[in-house]
């Protein structure tokens, strides 16, 4: 299973883990199981039609997803997921 790290504003979701394990062969099916083990996790960061919000960035061992396959990227055990989410503000 790959580890991911859990921001501070969703640490709520994970019972205040700041990491969590999820499967899936791709990053896609690693986030979808991360929702299905801590309900509401997937509200925060899909949109309606499926696709990673464009406020949540996700990274892949330290390699943003986008530049990747996004969510079909491939991802293996050892693998490490962070989200961070964008920031606002001035």
């Amino acid at each position: 299973m790959a580890t991911i790290r859990i921001p501070t504003p969703m640490r709520t979701l994970t019972g205040n883990k700041s990491e969590v394990q999820a499967a899936g062969a791709t990053v896609g099916e690693v986030l979808r199981d991360l929702d299905a083990r801590y309900p509401g996790m997937g509200a925060r960061l899909f949109d309606d039609k499926g696709a990673v919000r464009r406020y949540v960035n996700v990274f892949l061992n330290d390699e943003d997803v986008r530049a990747l396959k996004a969510l079909d990227t491939p991802v293996k055990d050892a693998d490490r997921i962070t989200l961070i989410p964008a920031m606002a503000g001035g």
